[in-house]
């Protein structure tokens, strides 16, 4: 109730109530002022005497401090200079005070007016500090406020507190410090815990968030805490010192930024590939995988190509809704049409295709984290190569008039079972490019994106920020690296391009030593590496092994031979593949590995045809 009438009082409300308080100390001061000189006699005579006296200065008192503009200093303001108003408002009234009485032919001494000026500024100033802490008791208790721990009792932690003594919203309810001398003491108020007792803190004490105020800490100790702090499911925010907010100059950056030139090992082509729009102005366009990485950035670049239709089709509904959302905003007039399956529902996509008429379709739906596909083979071969069969074999049915696949470098010479379904599903497309007289069908090689969902940067980002160690699996080992928007353009351009069979590569540079990656991203994000040279250093790199299937190097051709495309940077290597018997049989033979839950037969299939299909291309180069 209290709340809602303090909330309620306009500003010149407020002020109103602020003068008739001054008012009612007036008649109070006075009286005591008399009562307190010892030569005037206190008693009921000499008071009724006075009755006019009060009036006048009650009245003068008001003007006096609307004058002065008293009543305009908010509460949590009133400090020094509200004290030299509320000084200058007694004194005034005191000199009025004598002037009224010789007016009216009053006989009180000087000294009680002096001893009214200050008793008046001691209840002026008392009742606005008393105010003051009433008024704060009434908001907090009238909502909820944010409770936090201060982690650091130290001087930035001891200016926090202070500071939110004055917040209606967030209360301070402790400290941590690592000092055991400080453990268990009391400062500004509050009691210092041990970080031991975070955990059982947060619950017993309904902790909304913890708050480090250690600004001389090295940053990796700072994530490590912040971690520890998180995985216990509190929110944790990290306060800078008070000095460094307010010192002189400006802040300097607290992360250098890495070159992504020396990440690539290369320049970036994003203005050396050409344009192509021409290819899919005017066309009507199925993008498979539209809600991830690659094809997510393939649908921006789409847009600027003007196409008469995007067919977005995606099995996360909340990846599908994302790009679905985003497309919208930045194209209004485009017809995009949003497809939640699996593109293994063969009757589906080809429905989709006849009923929007598809132009091209740009494959880039698949499994690709190695790890989790070599523990789900069955899984891993079911969507990346019969998914493409079904996929191909609809575009081709339906009349498409090109089929591009997204593949990668593992596809050459695999070691685990995702390089060999995408392998397999590179032979598919090869083989229908062989027999498909008005479908061209073409594939696009490439190499890690940066950035990708899986891929290592942001791994090495999300370990640094933890305050490591970053994990690399052998210190040898190397990857090609491109950008997202250098994928998109490069598949786009394979469309383009396209003549029947093709698997186009880019001229990608040197492979990127991944230790020195990950060196890099450590010192670009302000850290220094800590190994035998620099014991005392921030963030180690801890080598954990290869892992099963994982190359030390990886490659982007199985043929040392190369043709050349309208462009200097893009390659196309003619590849041999296996006959359309062969095919036929590698495909029935997966399906029932996959059929049957068979993970065995499912290795049968790759050894078999992908070691097979590697002898012959090795026998057509000899």
């Amino acid at each position: 109730m209290f709340y809602e009438i303090v909330t309620a009082l306009s500003r010149r409300q407020k002020q109103i109530v602020f003068t008739v308080i001054d008012a009612v100390f007036i008649p109070v001061a006075f009286f005591m002022a008399i009562a307190l000189e010892a030569s005037v006699q206190a008693n009921y005579a000499t008071l009724s005497q006075q009755l006019l006296l009060v009036v006048g200065l009650i009245v003068s008192g008001a003007g006096i401090s609307w004058w002065l503009g008293l009543p305009a200093v908010k509460l949590a303001a009133y400090e020094a200079r509200g004290m030299i108003r509320t000084g200058a408002y007694a004194g005034m009234l005191g000199v009025v005070g004598i002037v009224m009485d010789a007016a009216l032919g009053g006989a009180l001494p000087v000294g009680v007016f002096l001893i009214f000026s200050l008793v008046l500024l001691v209840l002026a100033a008392t009742w606005r500090v008393g105010l003051l802490q009433v008024t704060l008791e009434i908001y907090r208790r009238g909502k909820t406020r944010m409770r936090v721990l201060i982690y650091g009792a130290g001087q930035t932690g001891q200016q926090l507190v202070a500071a939110l003594r004055q917040d209606n919203a967030i209360q301070a309810v402790g400290f941590i410090d690592d000092n055991p001398t400080l453990q268990s003491a009391t400062i500004s108020g509050l009691r210092v815990y041990a970080p031991a007792r975070i955990k059982d803190l947060i619950v017993e004490k309904d902790i909304d968030r913890v708050v480090l105020a250690m600004p001389s800490m090295r940053t990796p100790q700072l994530a490590r805490i912040a971690h520890r702090v998180r995985s216990i499911g509190c929110e944790v925010h990290a306060l800078p010192s008070f000095a460094e907010l307010v010192g002189k100059g400006e802040l300097e950056a607290r992360v250098t930024p890495v070159c992504l030139d020396d990440l690539l090992g290369r320049n970036r082509l994003e203005n050396e590939l050409p344009g192509v729009s021409h290819a899919y102005t005017d066309r009507r366009i199925l993008v498979s995988g539209a809600g991830g990485s690659i094809g997510s950035e393939l649908c921006r670049q789409l847009i600027a190509c003007k196409p008469e239709c995007i067919v977005l089709v995606d099995h996360s509904e909340l990846a599908l809704y994302t790009i679905e959302k985003e497309l919208r905003d930045i194209s209004a007039n485009l017809t995009i049409v949003p497809v939640l399956a699996s593109i293994l529902n063969d009757g589906l996509m080809r429905d989709v295709m006849l009923e929007h008429k598809i132009d091209v379709v740009l494959h880039a739906a698949a499994y690709k984290h190695l790890p989790l596909v070599e523990i789900n083979p069955l899984a891993g071969l079911n969507n990346n190569v019969l998914g493409t069969k079904v996929l191909a074999d609809a575009a081709r049915d339906c009349g498409v008039d090109r089929f591009i696949l997204v593949s990668s470098d593992k596809a050459v010479r695999p070691t685990n079972v995702m390089g060999a379904s995408k392998r397999l599903a590179e032979m598919l497309v090869q083989d229908l490019a062989t027999r498909s007289t008005a479908t061209r069908f073409s594939m696009v090689r490439f190499g890690n994106v940066l950035g990708s969902s899986g891929s290592v940067i942001p791994l090495f980002e999300e370990q640094i920020a933890r305050g490591g160690p970053v994990t690399l699996t052998h210190g040898d080992v190397t990857r090609y690296f491109m950008t997202i928007s250098e994928a998109a353009r490069l598949v786009l351009l394979a469309g383009s391009f396209a003549r029947g069979g093709d698997v186009f590569v880019l001229d990608m540079g040197d492979p990127v030593p991944i230790k020195k990656l990950a060196r890099q991203m450590i010192e670009g994000a302000g850290f220094t590496v800590k190994d035998a040279e620099n014991p005392q250093g921030d963030i180690e790199i801890k080598v954990t092994g290869l892992r099963p299937g994982e190359k030390l190097h990886e490659e982007l051709l199985i043929s040392p031979d190369m043709l050349t495309t309208p462009h200097a940077k893009i390659l196309r290597a003619q590849e041999g593949c296996l006959s359309e018997f062969e095919i036929a049989t590698a495909v029935k033979d997966l399906r029932l590995a996959v059929e049957t839950r068979d993970a065995a037969m499912a290795h049968g299939v790759i050894s078999r045809w992908v070691e097979q299909g590697e002898m012959q291309e090795a026998a057509q180069n000899t």
